[in-house]
C-alpha cells in the first residue's frame, strides 16, 4: 500500500488505521518541538476507513507527545467529496480534544509503567498548527467552528500557501511530505511563476567555527579539547542539574532555542534564573550531532528490539553497544548515568524512565536516511528505557584514566574497545548519590 510504512507491526493496536501512513511523527521544528504531520491525501475513501478509529489513532499517537510541547503540520491537498469527514465528526473531534480530564495511559508492548495524561494539553501544548495548501473548503470550515475555538488557540494556527513558506518555521528535509502534495506543490508553483520551477542549488558546506560546539562531530570536539572525551556541553548541563534540578518536576520537557555555547564564552546557568534551560540546551546538543549518538549502523539492531525476550532484552541492549566506537560509549554510559540519577527522583521530578525515553528517544538515535517512522518509536524508545532503568546492568565498564573524573558527574567513563569491555563483564560503579531522599524512583 502506497505510505504504507514497511516497519508497521500487523501486531499494532490501530494497524487499519495506521497502515495508510495519514498520520506521522517527523523530527522538530527550529524550536526542538516534535512535529507530527497528518496527510488528506493518505486518507481512503470513507467506507474503507472508521473516522471514529482514526480519532482514536490520533489520540493514541498524541498521547506520547502532548506532555510536552509540539507541532502540528496538516496537508489539506487530497481531502476530497469521497474521503472528507462529516461535520459532526469534526465537531466532535474538537470537544474530544477540548476536554480538561485525566486518561490513564500505558502504551502496548513499550513500558509496563502506566501514567496519567490530561486532554487539555492537546491545546495547551500545541505550540503551532500549519494549514499547508489550504483551500476555501478550510476557510469555510474555520468560520464554521469560530464560535467554538479560543482567541488564543486561533493565534496558533498559520496558513501556508506553499512549502518554500513552511521552511521558514520547519526543518522541511525531517518531513515525511507525500509524494502528492510535493507534486500539487510544484504544480502550484509553475502555475504562479509561469514557468517550470528552477533547480535549487546547495550551498557548499561551511567549516565550523572554532568555537563551535553544536552540530559537529564527537571527534571533532575532543580535537578541541585537548583529548577530553566528554564534550563540554554535556559535562556542564549534567553537572549543573545533578546540583540543582534533579527534583525539577517536569525536567527536559521545556523547548527553547539558542546556541550560547557556540560564542567560546563561559556560561553561567544562574543568570538565566531557569533550571530548563541547560536540560533544554542538553537535548540541543544530542539532536544537532552530524551522526547520532548510538550511529545509523546501530538502528535497525534497535528496532528489533521488541522482538527479543523480555528476560534476554538486556542482554541485548549490551551485545549493541559492543559496535558502538569507544568515544561513543563512554559519552553514551556518562549520559545514562545521569538520566539514571534524575529516574530516581521522579516521585518528584515526574521523569522516570519511560517518560524520560519519550523525551531522549529520537535525540540518541535515528536513520541516515529520513526519519524515524511512526512504529520505530515504539522500538527506540523501549531501548532508551532499558539503557535508563537498567542503567548498572547494561554499562558494566571500568572507569578510563584518559578521562580522569567524567564519572564524577554522569556515568563511568570505560577504557579500552566497546567489544571487549562488555565481554569482560565486570561490575560497574554506581554514580555519585544524589541529594539524600528516602523515596526512591516511584513506578
Amino acid at each position: 500500500m502506497a505510505g504504507q510504512d514497511p516497519a508497521l507491526s500487523t501486531s499494532h493496536p490501530f494497524y487499519d488505521v495506521a497502515r495508510h501512513g495519514i498520520l506521522q511523527v517527523a523530527g522538530d521544528d527550529h524550536f526542538g518541538r516534535r512535529v507530527v504531520t497528518f496527510s488528506c491525501c493518505r486518507m481512503p475513501p470513507s467506507h474503507e476507513l472508521n473516522h471514529g478509529r482514526l480519532l482514536e489513532y490520533l489520540k493514541y499517537t498524541l498521547d506520547q507527545y502532548v506532555k510536552n510541547d509540539y507541532t502540528i503540520v496538516y496537508f489539506h491537498y487530497g481531502l476530497n467529496s469521497r474521503n472528507k469527514p462529516s461535520l459532526g465528526w469534526l465537531q466532535s473531534a474538537y470537544k474530544e480534544f477540548d476536554r480538561k480530564d485525566g486518561v490513564l495511559l500505558c502504551c502496548p508492548g513499550w513500558s509496563q509503567t502506566p501514567c496519567w495524561n490530561y486532554r487539555g494539553e492537546y491545546k495547551k501544548n500545541l505550540q503551532a498548527l500549519y494549514v499547508v495548501h489550504p483551500t476555501n473548503f478550510i476557510r469555510v470550515l474555520w468560520n464554521i467552528f469560530r464560535p467554538l475555538i479560543s482567541h488564543k488557540f486561533g493565534k496558533k494556527v498559520t496558513y501556508v500557501n506553499c512549502l518554500s513558506e513552511l521552511r521558514e518555521h520547519l526543518k522541511c528535509d525531517q518531513l515525511l511530505i507525500p509524494p502528492e502534495v510535493l507534486r500539487y506543490d510544484e504544480k502550484l508553483r509553475s502555475l504562479h511563476q509561469g514557468q517550470p520551477p528552477p533547480a535549487a542549488k546547495t550551498p557548499p558546506p561551511r567549516p565550523p567555527l572554532p568555537t563551535q560546539q553544536f552540530g559537529v562531530s564527537l571527534q571533532y570536539l575532543r580535537d578541541k579539547n585537548h583529548g577530553e572525551l566528554i564534550p563540554p556541553v554535556l559535562r556542564s548541563t549534567v553537572t549543573y542539574l545533578r546540583e540543582k534540578g534533579l527534583r525539577t518536576e517536569g525536567l527536559f520537557r521545556r523547548n527553547y532555542s539558542g546556541k550560547i555555547y557556540n560564542l567560546g564564552k563561559p556560561v553561567n546557568f544562574d543568570d538565566y534564573g531557569d533550571i530548563h534551560v541547560p536540560a533544554v540546551i542538553l537535548k540541543t546538543f544530542l539532536r544537532e550531532l552530524p551522526q547520532p549518538l548510538l550511529t545509523f549502523e546501530a538502528y535497525e539492531q534497535i528496532l528489533g528490539i521488541t522482538g527479543v525476550e523480555s528476560s534476554l532484552r538486556v542482554g541485548h541492549c549490551r551485545q549493541i553497544l559492543r559496535g558502538l566506537p569507544e568515544h561513543n560509549h563512554a559519552v553514551l554510559s556518562y549520559l545514562m548515568g545521569f538520566l539514571h540519577a534524575v529516574s530516581r527522583e521522579s516521585i518528584f521530578n515526574k521523569m522516570n524512565s519511560s517518560n524520560l525515553a519519550c523525551v531522549f528517544g529520537l535525540n540518541l538515535i535515528w536513520p541516515s536516511q529520513g526519519v524515524s517512522s511512526l512504529s520505530a518509536l515504539v522500538p527506540l524508545n523501549l531501548f532508551t528505557e532499558l539503557l535508563i532503568e537498567y542503567y548498572e546492568k547494561v554499562f558494566v565498564a571500568q572507569e578510563a584514566p584518559s578521562a580522569a573524573g567524567a564519572g564524577k558527574q554522569g556515568g563511568p567513563v570505560a577504557k579500552g574497545n566497546a567489544a571487549d569491555r562488555c565481554a569482560a563483564g565486570h561490575a560497574t560503579s554506581i554514580p555519585p548519590p544524589s541529594p539524600p531522599t528516602a523515596a526512591r524512583r516511584h513506578r
